[in-house]
């Protein structure tokens, strides 16, 4: 039996299903982080006596900063995700960019927008 080249249509909308599900948790996940930032929910200091205001200019910061990355970390993981339904899209979806060969199933539902097998990972972080 020779080895599998892709996945069917069949598995391909598994994928999709997951990757949608997904796709819609990480873009509530960045509205709320976008709302922090922007400071949208009104709950800040403006309404606390000038010496809480002092304190906790400094921690607001940090604390925009941080979430300024993780909302950077989620669109990138939102354009990944998108990325992969093209992919499922030109059924190429699954494939290492690295070795040509199937992804398994297992990291794929773990890591659903994954363009690169265990192995070949692996073999990134050596070099």
């Amino acid at each position: 039996m020779s080895e599998k080249t892709k996945y069917s249509d069949a598995e391909l909308e598994e994928f999709r299903a997951i990757i949608l599900d997904k796709l819609e948790a990480a873009k509530r996940d960045y509205e709320i982080l976008r709302a922090s930032i922007m400071n949208t929910d009104g709950n800040d200091v403006t309404d606390t006596s000038p010496t809480f205001k002092v304190l906790e200019d400094g921690a607001s910061t940090l604390s925009k900063e941080e979430a300024g990355l993780l909302a950077q970390r989620q669109m990138k993981f939102i354009q990944g995700l998108q990325s992969a339904l093209v992919r499922i899209e030109n059924k190429t979806y699954g494939l290492c960019r690295e070795t040509g060969k199937l992804i398994p199933k297992e990291r794929l539902r773990a890591v659903p927008h994954a363009t690169l097998s265990i192995e070949a990972k692996q073999n990134q972080n050596k070099q």
